[in-house]
């Protein structure tokens, strides 16, 4: 008789306890998903959206400028190839890297 009862009021503290348990993450999921906060989410997900289109337009532009003062450079006859002051053979280094001398370029500031 005493090896059921204590089964019994084992079963109720592991029943309340699981109990307990579920509803705590049940209200906690709930709150999560109330309107304010579905809201408030929505709202930040948009904000950086809106901050990568704004960072994309900036690099965009960005790079527009380069190349709108290569092409310029080009024109003005500031843009000068290293592939024709280089001799054959010769190595070219750039940032400790070697390269192709043909793959670079020198602008040439304006006077």
């Amino acid at each position: 008789m005493m090896k059921r009862v204590t089964w019994f009021v084992g079963g109720v503290a592991a029943g309340a306890t699981g109990a307990s348990y579920a509803k705590k993450k049940v209200v906690a999921k709930a709150s999560q998903v109330s309107p304010a906060n579905v809201a408030r989410s929505a709202a930040g997900r948009a904000r950086s959206a809106a901050a990568n289109v704004v960072d994309a337009i900036r690099e965009g532009r960005e790079a527009m400028d380069r190349h709108e003062d290569e092409l310029k450079a080009r024109r003005d006859g500031r843009l000068v190839s290293l592939d024709e002051h280089v001799a054959p053979g010769d190595q070219v280094f750039v940032d400790g890297v070697e390269v192709d001398s043909g793959s670079v370029t020198v602008m040439r500031p304006r006077r």
